[in-house]
Parts: C-alpha cells; sequence; structure tokens
C-alpha cells in the first residue's frame, strides 16, 4: 500500500527541483514529467516563481523572517510503496502521474520523478502552492487527508492496494465467478495458461507480474508470489501450481527460454567447465566406492523435483556455452565483461537521450500552448499569465517561430526512434550478461561443492519427516 506524506518548502525551492530531478536517482531523467512547466530544474522554477510572485505579490526567494516563519512556497510530496506490491517504477510513474491530475487539477504547476536509487520504489512530486488560474494549495492536517484519500481512489484505479479502505466490505458475486463455479474451470490451470502464454512475451518477472495485474489479476509478493484471477475468491501461490511457476523457475524460464537446444559435445581437454556441469549434473557426484545402498537413495533424491528443475537449468546453460562457444572459465568472464561494458555505454546513451527528450516534449507542449492562446481574441487573467509563462519558456531556448517548433518536432521526433533502437540493444546486453552471470554462480556452486555434505544433510531432512509423518499419524 502506498504511503503520502507532505514537506512544506518556505524557500529554496530550486534545490528542492533540481533533487527530486537528479539524473543519478531517476535513472538519467527517464521518469520524470512536469505539468504546466518544463522538465529542466532551472526552467522549472523560474516558471514556478512567475506564477507565485504573480498572485502572492511576494518574493519567492524571500527568507525566513526573525519569528521563523514565511509562507509555503511549494509543497513536497513523497509517495512510497510497500514491497509486497512489487510496483514497478513505471507503474509508480503513472500512479503519480494520475494522482497530480485526479488530486490538484489539470491547472496545478508540478515536477513528478520517481527516484530508483534506493531499495524500495518511491515517487517525488513539488507543487508550487499556486496553480495557473490563482488556486491556493496548502499542506496541513486537513488536506493531507484529502490527498491521501485522492490517493486512495488513483491506487484502487490502478490495482494498487490503498492505504486505507473507504468502501463497504459488502458486494454481490461477479458473474465471472459465478460462471466459473457453475463450470468447475479450475482457477490454477487458467493462471497457469495465462502465464505460460506471457511467458515468451515478457523480459522480465516484473513485466510479467505487471501485465498480469494490467489484465486484472491481483498480485502479492512477500515470502512467495500470490496470484488472484478476476472474480477469484482467494490468491493462490504460485508454487502451489507446479515447480515451474515458482518464483526461480519463472525467472529461468524468462532468462533461457531464446535459447535454442543443441548438441553436447565431448569434453575437452582443460574443459573446466563443461567437467563442472557433468559433475553436478550427478555424472560424477559419487564416488564409486559408495555402496549401492547410497547410490540407489541418491538416485531416487536426484529424481525429485528440486534436482529436475536443476538439470532443465543445466541444461539451458550449457546450451549457451555451446552457442557462444565458451571453454574456459577465463572466456566466461571476457563475455561477462564485454556484455557489462557495452550495457553500461548504452544506458549511458540512453539517459543522455531521454533527458534531452523529456526537455523537447516539454517544450513543445508550452509552444503549442502559447499559440493556442494567441489564436484566443479574449484571454482570462490566468491565461495571460499562462501565456507569459509559455512565452518565456521559448524564449530561453530560442524557439522564435513556428518553423522553430516544428524543427524541435522533428528533432524529437527522430529522437525517439534512436532511443527505442538503443534500448534495444541495451536490452540485449543485460540479458546476456544475467545469463553469463547465472553461469559463473553455478560454477562457483560446484566449484565449492561438498557431495557427501550434501547427500548426509538430505538424508537427514528425510530422517526428520519422516519422524513428523509418523507423529501426525498418531
Amino acid at each position: 500500500m502506498p504511503f503520502i506524506k507532505s514537506i512544506s518548502i518556505h524557500n529554496t525551492v530550486n534545490k528542492s527541483i533540481a533533487y527530486i530531478l537528479n539524473p543519478k536517482k531517476t535513472e538519467g531523467m527517464l521518469l520524470t514529467t512536469s505539468i504546466n512547466c518544463t522538465t529542466d530544474p532551472e526552467d522549472a522554477y523560474l516558471q514556478m516563481k512567475m506564477i507565485y510572485e504573480h498572485y502572492s505579490r511576494r518574493s519567492y526567494d524571500e527568507p525566513i523572517n526573525k519569528t521563523g516563519k514565511s509562507s509555503v512556497k511549494a509543497i513536497h510530496y513523497i509517495m512510497s510503496f510497500a514491497d509486497s506490491e512489487n510496483v514497478t517504477p513505471e507503474y509508480a510513474f503513472k500512479a503519480a502521474k494520475a494522482f497530480v491530475r485526479n488530486t490538484f487539477g489539470d491547472d496545478a504547476q508540478a515536477v513528478i520523478a520517481v527516484h530508483t536509487d534506493t531499495d524500495h520504489t518511491h515517487c517525488h512530486i513539488i507543487l508550487n502552492a499556486y496553480s495557473i488560474s490563482g488556486r491556493r494549495y496548502y499542506d496541513n492536517r486537513t488536506t493531507l487527508r484529502y490527498v491521501r484519500e485522492h490517493d486512495n481512489g488513483v491506487c484502487r484505479a490502478l490495482g494498487i492496494t490503498p492505504a486505507l479502505n473507504f468502501e463497504g466490505k459488502g458486494r454481490s458475486m461477479y458473474y465471472n465467478e459465478w460462471e466459473h463455479r457453475k463450470n468447475g474451470t479450475s482457477w490454477k490451470q487458467h493462471i497457469r495458461e495465462e502465464i505460460d502464454r506471457l511467458i515468451p512475451e515478457v523480459k522480465s518477472l516484473d513485466e510479467l507480474l505487471q501485465i498480469l495485474e494490467e489484465r486484472g489479476y491481483e498480485i502479492k509478493r512477500g515470502k512467495y508470489i500470490s496470484v488472484k484471477a478476476p472474480g477469484q475468491q482467494r490468491a493462490v501461490r504460485t508454487k502451489t501450481l507446479g515447480e515451474e511457476y515458482t518464483e526461480e523457475s519463472l525467472i529461468m524460464r524468462i532468462q533461457y527460454r531464446e535459447v535454442g537446444t543443441g548438441s553436447t559435445p565431448a569434453r575437452e581437454k582443460n574443459d573446466e567447465l563443461r567437467a563442472a556441469y557433468d559433475a553436478v549434473l550427478g555424472i560424477s557426484c559419487i564416488p564409486a566406492e559408495q555402496d549401492k545402498r547410497q547410490s540407489n537413495e541418491t538416485s531416487v533424491a536426484s529424481s525429485n523435483v528440486e534436482n529436475d528443475l536443476d538439470a532443465y537449468r543445466l541444461s539451458a546453460q550449457m546450451a549457451v556455452m555451446n552457442k557462444f562457444n565458451i571453454r574456459s572459465l577465463g572466456e566466461l568472464e571476457g563475455m561477462m565483461n564485454e556484455q557489462k561494458y557495452r550495457y553500461e555505454k548504452y544506458r549511458d546513451e540512453v539517459n543522455r537521450h531521454v533527458e534531452e527528450y523529456n526537455k523537447m516534449v516539454s517544450l513543445i507542449e508550452q509552444a503549442e500552448t502559447y499559440y493556442a492562446l494567441t489564436k484566443k481574441s479574449e484571454l482570462t487573467p490566468s491565461e495571460q499569465l499562462q501565456m507569459s509563462v509559455c512565452r518565456q519558456a521559448m524564449l530561453n531556448n530560442h524557439l522564435l517561430t513556428q518553423a522553430d517548433i516544428d524543427t524541435l518536432r522533428d528533432r524529437a521526433i527522430n529522437l525517439s526512434k534512436k532511443i527505442a533502437a538503443v534500448k534495444v540493444k541495451l536490452n540485449s546486453c543485460k540479458h546476456r550478461y544475467d545469463v553469463f552471470r547465472d553461469i559463473w554462480g553455478t560454477y562457483e556452486r560446484q566449484r565449492n561443492y561438498d557431495c557427501a555434505t550434501e547427500f548426509t544433510e538430505k538424508s537427514d531432512q528425510r530422517k526428520v519427516q519422516e519422524i513428523k509423518k509418523k507423529r501426525k499419524r498418531r
């Protein structure tokens, strides 16, 4: 559930705007936007200053007086999401924009940013104390409750659990719930099929869960992932759907779905990686001198679901090694470093382009508003003020004619195409790096692998489970 807190800004609005628009915190300005101002720290500050000083007749930069009091220049809202909600930065960005529009209106002047530099997703919103039309916003207990209630409404609309439940508990049964009960359709099978359909289309587990939410499923992430289909009474844990639907299995299925199968070549001399894989797969795990009883028990243990999953993973990793002809640890490390270098290079390039693109789009919106207002025969005082704000942004960026705006729009279109192309390369590098790192992790585990210890631990675990079963029977 989201939690919103507010901070009144009495001075240094410019520093607050610069803080939330920090490229290092927003993936290079990728998750930033603005309403009725530009998405640029300096320009946004000047535009907010113009609106505030026009209506308040006070300086935006006035210092705090001797009594320690001064008027509120802007309000800083921070919207945080619980880890259990598993709200992605992109979804939080969508929620923040909807929240500002829904709560403060289309004439509010605000800068919005999602920060991704911490473990939990959170949004920052700097709201000017006055709107374009002169509406005054206050920050106190009453207004904060009003803000939180509106945020709950937005969260319900987007499928996010609200902080407080203001709705009645009773409701009639949904039609699709009644239909499933009547037909005896299995909810678990329905969820399995939906996940199976989405696996080939998504690039990460977060994206898979987000698409499920967009299709009406309720998702909860804690120790286990739980899913509730539309109309279903109770959520089910994905691990109860089968071993292929645990969190680890879903990540693995997505990660290796594009890897083709290939024949396993004969192991060459000094082929340390494939030797390690043979050992993990059980080819050389149990020493020949161990007795048949141990071998039989081990073969039974190796056929359980967990070991089947390991075999599936290792087979996929082996196919990757064949595809890229990786035969040594040094080659694998070289592949990892190369993909990491390329990823960082493409990420920096995307961040630079996105920052420039956001500024272009913001300026185009300001220019369109300006020219729309110039065509009106009569302007209200607030429209005259808005026209001045837009004009200021255009002059600061040397947009003097309609031709300049058209040129800027063409540049923005070309830049958006370039961003999309670089993102494809970026995602490809990240995917390959994750796969290579996973293979490296398997090798590291095998290097420290102690078959005898593992066998003893599993044997002890089976004995404990048998004792528990006997106690239950009594």
